[in-house]
């Protein structure tokens, strides 16, 4: 056992703590196997949809070859958020000259870190959806779980000892080169594993321990995140802790794709001229990476069928890999036997997103990929061409286009609705049923709440607000030591 389930922050922790994780860790190392003799050796894949990022993936196998250019970016499948936020990631790295190797420690399969990661995120998956069809269990679990069993200290005690038993999986890997990390768990299993230049890159706006990596570089996108774990703020409630030491923990900004920024000027423009121009407006309503929310969506696509078919609006849907999902929407909404429905072909979905852009949009657009990467991908290439994205507050929250914010999944997720409501680019969350309706039937009539939206958009564009990605890759590479905590876009 590492120092770093004993004492986290200089914060020691309770030996019943310590005895705690090690037996976790036994009982992962039992169940899944102990693979620290075990040499592992890679390969570099291509992939269709990460190739435009000059991407690749790294799998098992034989030949992988690193450069000095590379930077490898630390993420595990669970949901959909991860993945987004590791595409931000790569794509801000190619822009500024890096070659990202996509490493998902939740894809090596026969590893103990593999089966470790998949264990618990088929337990989180099945608690998000049980959460929206329980409400007793989301009270009196789920809630309390996302919100305060995951802020503990002791929470992190006994991740870090897991940990141990994930490493082995990247020790055969280069240990110099720049480490960006969209989880905790890679993070952790890095600094285990000998990494000298790891980056956490912290999801979400509510401090919980869970997200602790020592010994990496943490970053967070709100102010309000920053100071709350930088005082570990409800931790641990019986004592005072310790704070995070000093340059342990940055707030660069929101992890955003270059791809989203590059022309986030013209994209809004468009966005402008299609509200006043009386145009339909695109609403994208995306279904998370655990499925769930099933019954909201029905009310929300029923609640916009006759604005779509007066011509009023237009819907795009991204069910991701979840047919089941949309095998269920079909058979409560008749009318979607009517929707153009792109399945399992990304090209033809990209060239979709490309073309609507510039041109129009009418009707429904359905989207199923069983595709992992262009399952979360497609959402990001429609939400260039979208007016309004309706989500969950997770990590879409902090994305430059005007979001309507739908019921959250898990406590932690709430914060992520109030910050992008305090910055001007989102709705407040609104509640299952008639503030959902009223809200949808709000942006239909008063145009000049998504008008007040994109204005926002821009003036966040131009202080910078949306850069967190390029920071990340810019402290993973050491080109940036010290964050500027408002940088006026375009200086240095």
């Amino acid at each position: 056992m590492t120092d770093r389930t004993r004492v986290i922050f200089g914060n020691e922790m309770a030996q019943k703590t310590v005895k705690k994780a090690e037996k976790t860790k036994q009982k992962f190392i039992k169940k899944f196997g102990d693979d620290s003799a075990t040499k592992y050796t890679f390969a570099l894949q291509e992939n269709e949809v990460l190739a435009p990022l000059n991407t690749k993936v790294l799998t098992f196998g034989e030949g992988a070859a690193f450069n000095p250019k590379n930077v490898l970016i630390g993420n595990i499948r669970m949901g959909f958020g991860h993945y987004r936020i590791s595409m931000a990631m790569a794509s801000c790295a190619r822009a500024l000259g890096w070659e990202p190797v996509w490493l998902d420690l939740n894809s090596f399969e026969g590893s103990a870190c593999t089966g470790i990661i998949a264990h618990q995120n088929d337990l989180y998956s099945m608690g998000s959806r049980l959460s929206q069809k329980s409400k007793l269990f989301n009270r009196l679990y789920w809630e309390p779980l996302n919100s305060e069993g995951f802020r503990q200290l002791t929470y992190n005690a006994a991740d870090q000892a897991s940990a141990e038993a994930m490493a082995n999986l990247l020790r055969g890997l280069p240990k110099d080169l720049p480490y960006v990390a969209t989880h905790v768990w890679p993070a952790q299993a890095a600094i285990h594993a000998g990494f000298r230049r790891v980056v956490n890159a912290i999801p979400d706006n509510w401090p919980m321990a869970l997200h602790l990596a020592e010994g990496s570089i943490h970053t967070v996108q709100t102010r309000s995140a920053w100071l709350g774990y930088k005082a570990l703020r409800g931790m641990d409630k019986s004592r005072t802790l310790k704070p995070m030491p000093e340059g342990s923990i940055r707030c660069v900004g929101h992890y955003v794709d270059h791809e989203l920024l590059r022309d986030l000027e013209g994209d809004t423009a468009r966005r402008v001229a299609r509200l006043t121009e009386g145009k339909p407006v695109r609403y994208l309503l995306t279904v998370g990476g655990a499925g769930a929310q099933q019954g909201l969506f029905i009310d929300i696509i029923r609640t916009l069928l006759p604005e779509i078919e007066a011509g009023r609006a237009a819907l795009f849907i991204n069910v991701g890999d979840h047919a089941n999902v949309f095998e269920g929407l079909k058979a409560a909404l008749p009318a979607l036997a009517e929707a153009t429905v792109f399945r399992d072909r990304y090209a033809d979905a990209r060239a979709f997103a490309e073309t609507a852009l510039t041109g129009e949009a009418s009707g429904i657009t359905v989207f199923c990929h069983s595709d992992i990467f262009a399952a979360v991908y497609i959402t990001n290439l429609l939400m260039r061409a979208s007016d309004v994205l309706v989500t969950k507050p997770s990590e879409l929250a902090f994305y430059p286009i005007p979001k309507l914010f739908i019921q959250h999944v898990g406590g932690h997720e709430v914060w992520g609705a109030v910050h992008s409501a305090e910055v001007g680019d989102g709705t407040y969350e609104v509640a299952p049923g008639r503030e959902t309706r009223d809200m949808l039937a709000l942006l239909q009539s008063e145009k000049e709440i998504l008008l007040a939206m994109n204005e926002q958009i821009l003036r966040n564009q131009a202080e910078g607000l949306y850069d967190g990605a390029y920071e990340v890759i810019r402290l993973a590479t050491g080109q940036n030591r010290y964050y500027v905590p408002v940088r006026r876009r375009g200086e240095s």
